[in-house]
């Protein structure tokens, strides 16, 4: 009889833990390097930035639904905030950022934060590894909550949280490594995307579009107007975007230097260059709306993103103005079509996150950052690399979300039944009510 090597539990925690020590030292070249204070807190204070904009897409969302879902629209942002936060530390960071794995993914050698402490590492030499990782972690969690704009009203909450943490490990954290990765395929291409135009942007449009083609449209849709019950709380929440997307962008730039200085400026002139066109636009064909302007505003955000710090505040006019029109008319195209993708996270980010890649090609110069230049600069090759970028993460994101909305429509149902929409989510899926 061959005997059993039976072991204990703690022989088995011994283990591990042995096993970790190499990670918790794999970034001991930066150990020596110190820390720099202004750096660190730039980025701490960007990442909260970037985190109140969260509950902003809530409330900018919240107030474009009618009142009996209001609810159940702002508390998906918050799920998201809560789910991906943990997911994230557990393994969402390891895979988007760790040691690369052909290109593609990245490995689990940082599963539970082992390895990213408070010490430096290549990705951001002069901050702790722990900074540089929650700042990143703000942009997993409101991608998924840019996609909530495509489902609102109709979707099973359970369905929405087992959707939303299969989309962040299988179609976020891939092209965040892509993107930015050491050794992404994008990143190795030489794509030039600052702070999110295809990571955030593109992925989260083309999701969108993707889940609402399989969810179908809202009951009666199409048969009357449904209004936004408080533009109020959706200027509110375009409000709280603005503010944090200074963080988003600026941010980016990982340190407090003059490239930050210039997203920060090129971030706020393209967000009010796009609030302006979206207005004119609005007043030619009927009148100027709060809503608009609202909208004209968040797409010049999203579409300044992936160039804020390679381009100049001049490009940025132009930059902001493109985004509101080609988002504008992609809003009409939409309509046409009689698809329900609710508050129009396609053609707001998606299309607008597209232009921001391109334009980047365009636009970016090493007046700005040595990094990055492009057509202006007489690097027309660019232009090639970023719309590589633009197919591969279009084409993979819509491929891969809709083959996942179909299974979670397959095994528990995407949305409510008919009679729960009538009645509102707020009521049928968690008891509550926003107004008396």
């Amino acid at each position: 009889m061959v005997k059993m090597n039976i072991k204990s539990p703690l022989h088995y925690l011994k283990y591990i833990l042995l096993s970790a020590i190499p990670l918790l030292f794999a970034n001991a070249a930066y150990a020596a390097q110190e820390i720099d204070k202004a750096d660190t807190a730039w980025v701490l204070v960007s990442a909260a930035l970037v985190m109140i904009m969260i509950p902003g897409v809530g409330l900018f969302y919240g107030g474009m639904v009618r009142k009996k879902n209001a609810i159940s629209t702002i508390i998906l942002s918050f799920a998201i905030m809560a789910m991906i936060s943990v997911q994230w530390v557990l393994f969402g960071y390891s895979l988007a950022f760790g040691p690369d794995v052909g290109g593609f993914i990245g490995n689990l050698h940082w599963a539970g934060l082992i390895g990213v402490g408070q010490t430096p590492n290549n990705y951001a030499p002069t901050i702790p590894a722990l900074a540089y990782m929650i700042f990143q972690a703000m942009f997993a969690i409101i991608a998924v909550a840019l996609i909530t704009g495509a489902f609102v009203e109709r979707i099973k909450f359970s369905a929405f949280l087992i959707f939303s943490f299969l989309w962040a490990t299988l179609v976020y954290d891939p092209i965040a490594h892509w993107v930015w990765g050491a050794g992404g395929w994008l990143h190795n291409l030489g794509v030039l995307d600052f702070a999110g135009g295809a990571v955030v942007h593109i992925s989260a449009g083309m999701s969108a579009l993707a889940v609402a083609l399989v969810i179908g449209a809202r009951k009666d849709f199409g048969k009357y107007i449904m209004e936004p019950h408080s533009i109020p709380i959706t200027m509110l929440g375009a409000a709280l975007l603005w503010f944090g997307w200074f963080g988003f962008n600026a941010g980016s730039a990982v340190t407090s230097n003059g490239i930050a200085a210039n997203a920060f400026v090129v971030t706020n002139t393209a967000a009010g260059v796009g609030a302006m066109t979206w207005t004119l636009l609005g007043w030619y064909y009927k009148k100027p709306t709060a809503l608009g302007m609202a909208t004209g505003a968040v797409v010049g955000l999203a579409a300044i993103t992936p160039a804020s710090g390679f381009v100049t505040p001049l490009a940025a006019i132009v930059i902001g103005a493109v985004a509101s029109v080609i988002c504008y008319y992609a809003m009409l195209f939409r309509m046409k079509q009689n698809v329900d993708e609710s508050l129009d996270v396609w053609a707001c980010h998606g299309i607008g996150g597209m232009w921001g890649i391109i334009s980047v090609g365009i636009f970016a110069t090493v007046l700005v950052n040595p990094a990055g230049s492009g057509l202006i600069d007489n690097h027309g090759g660019q232009v090639v690399t970023q719309l590589i970028a633009v197919v591969a993460t279009a084409v993979y994101a819509f491929v891969v979300t809709f083959i996942l909305s179909k299974l979670v429509d397959a095994t528990i149902g995407l949305r409510v039944r008919d009679e729960e929409e009538a009645v509102g989510l707020d009521i049928a899926q968690h008891a509550e009510k926003a107004y008396s």
